[in-house]
């Protein structure tokens, strides 16, 4: 592509937008053309993303401009569904929405569920996107590969704790550090947001899935990443399960099927998602690992664009420079 894909980011003063900030001033193919912020209109975009200084000088707009090829959505839930309905957009620009008011949800606009690993082919036609949730993403990547099968037949049961840039940048009595940190909580138990998009995308697999999922979301202290433990009961051997999961995400790059022990660091900066599974008894157990602001965000946001415009699939996702 000689071009430049022309990128328009609302809402680029939060997590997800100065993470997508920081991965497309290096994109091969990509222009920024504005990055919108209210409360910081005409502001370096370095002022509040003070990583950026050298990289880039552009400033935070309260505008948006109409021309662009591809549209984050950044702001938060209910605000991409009020976005829409009060701005026109070019007939072109296609919309990448990382709230959560458009997954699997009727609405006047065509939204694909954007999971390359579930819709890759949807996504490379589609003009409207709907980014998965995070939990979401490292839930569903360990179980598609089951419902792909029509092996779900048991109750659900997952534990998973991410880190603090989960809860978004706004401080809350949750979110603030001498209470994160040094410690561990739980929330939502059983009825997390996610659980909705979750429930929808095994279903468009296996129709005939009717099992309670038990969720447990927890809050972990650390900075970045979710690392979820998933068991089931299920009448299949580890060497087949392994076997089933290498083969169902064979031709997608970011996931991997590890027979290794896994940690957080080894995925920490990246956009891929590893996966183990082992049989104990009757349960088949899952360990999922992704980083909840890339893969869990703007890396997969990013993903889905590579995918609509026939770019390659990882491009300018090429991510890791530290372990430690």
């Amino acid at each position: 592509m000689t071009t430049p894909i022309q990128v328009g980011i609302i809402g680029a003063a939060g997590y997800t937008g100065g993470e997508l900030l920081r991965l497309l001033v290096l994109h091969p193919h990509v222009h920024i053309a504005f990055a919108q912020s209210t409360s910081n209109a005409g502001n370096y975009v370095y002022d509040v993303h003070a990583d950026l200084y050298g990289d880039t000088d552009l400033r935070f707009t309260s505008t948006i401009s109409q021309d662009v090829d591809v549209l984050f959505l950044c702001s938060g839930h209910g605000e991409a569904v009020k976005f829409m309905n009060s701005n026109t957009l070019a007939p072109q620009t296609r919309i990448i929405d990382l709230s959560q008011d458009f997954r699997y949800r009727e609405s006047a606009w065509d939204f694909v569920y954007g999971l390359p690993e579930l819709h890759r082919e949807r996504i490379k036609t589609a003009q409207f996107i709907a980014n998965p949730g995070c939990f979401a993403t490292c839930i569903e990547l360990a179980l598609l590969p089951l419902a792909s099968a029509g092996l779900l037949s048991s109750p659900i049961h997952i534990t998973a704790t991410t880190g603090s840039t989960g809860a978004g940048q706004s401080l809350n009595a949750t979110s603030h550090y001498s209470w994160r940190t040094n410690n561990l909580s739980v929330y939502k138990p059983f009825e997390h947001q996610h659980l909705y998009e979750i429930g929808r995308s095994l279903h468009s697999l296996q129709n005939s899935f009717d099992q309670p999922i038990h969720f447990i979301p927890q809050r972990g202290s650390f900075t970045r990443g979710i690392f979820a433990s998933i068991h089931t009961e299920l009448a299949i051997s580890a060497a087949d399960a392994h076997a089933l999961y290498s083969g169902y995400f064979e031709n997608h790059p970011f996931t991997f099927v590890k027979d290794s022990a896994l940690d957080l660091k080894q995925i920490v900066n990246t956009n891929k998602v590893f996966l183990r599974v082992q049989k104990f008894g009757e349960q088949l157990y899952i360990e999922s690992i992704i980083d909840n602001l890339l893969k869990g965000a703007s890396g997969q946001a990013i993903q889905n664009m590579n995918l609509m415009f026939g770019l390659d699939e990882m491009s300018g996702l090429r991510l890791k420079s530290v372990v430690y």
